[in-house]
């Protein structure tokens, strides 16, 4: 049997990625108005039909820009087509993320939604030096695992937070229910993903993509002056 190839971050482009934002959205909205989950429409480009990893993150957004986490649930693994990954992990996010309370219908003309694909894992070296050098803060997001525990952080959460590595790491062990510096046993497994973003720039606004790596320069910045 041949199987698809799962979808890359990279071959991403910025039209299906904000495709993939307006079905996280419509998603949602087709839960609120019917009870049921959105179909999986046909005739989009071939590519969401392929196996893909991906999360949806809901944000409540207010009038000065500012904005604060709502839900963020999704795969690690490429297990379904991306598009149904998509439709899935957004109801997922919106209803059943445990550190919040169900998404309600008169919250949808105040969030945004997000969408992060991400590639395959990449398991880092064993020892302190080599992974620190393995990871690359605007790029790649950390899961750690070791034994049943398993924690997962997106690249933009040590971006949002301005972490350098060893608390980028230390945050990932902290994720999967384990000790802060559980990074430096080598017992403990470390991987890296890379990931793209594209999110609403307001809610039902135009879509971007974002410049992770830019935006943690500029964060940097403003944290100086």
């Amino acid at each position: 049997m041949q199987y698809e190839q799962p979808v890359d971050p990279e071959e991403i482009t910025d039209d299906i990625g904000s495709l993939l934002v307006k079905v996280a959205r419509q998603s949602v909205e087709h839960y609120f108005k019917n009870k049921s989950r959105m179909p999986v429409p046909n005739g989009l480009p071939s590519m969401v039909y392929r196996p893909g990893a991906a999360f949806v993150t809901i944000e409540s957004y207010y009038p000065d820009g500012k904005s604060e986490l709502r839900g963020c649930i999704g795969y690690i693994e490429p297990i379904k087509p991306l598009i149904k990954t998509i439709i899935d992990v957004s109801l997922e996010a919106a209803f059943n993320d445990p550190r919040f309370y169900p998404l309600r219908e008169k919250e949808l003309n105040s969030v945004t939604f997000e969408v992060s694909v991400l590639s395959k894992l990449e398991e880092a070296p064993r020892d302190k030096n080599g992974r620190l050098e393995f990871i690359v803060i605007g790029r790649d997001g950390l899961v750690a695992e070791r034994g049943f525990n398993r924690g997962l952080l997106l690249p933009q959460v040590p971006v949002e937070n301005l972490w350098d590595k060893e608390t980028f790491l230390s945050e990932t062990c902290l994720k999967a229910g384990l000790w802060p510096d559980c990074w430096l046993d080598n017992k403990t497994k470390i991987y890296r993903f890379r990931a793209m973003a594209w999110k609403e720039y307001k809610p039902k606004g135009d879509v971007i993509r974002r410049d992770l790596s830019k935006e943690y320069e500029e964060l940097i910045k403003i944290n100086k002056t």
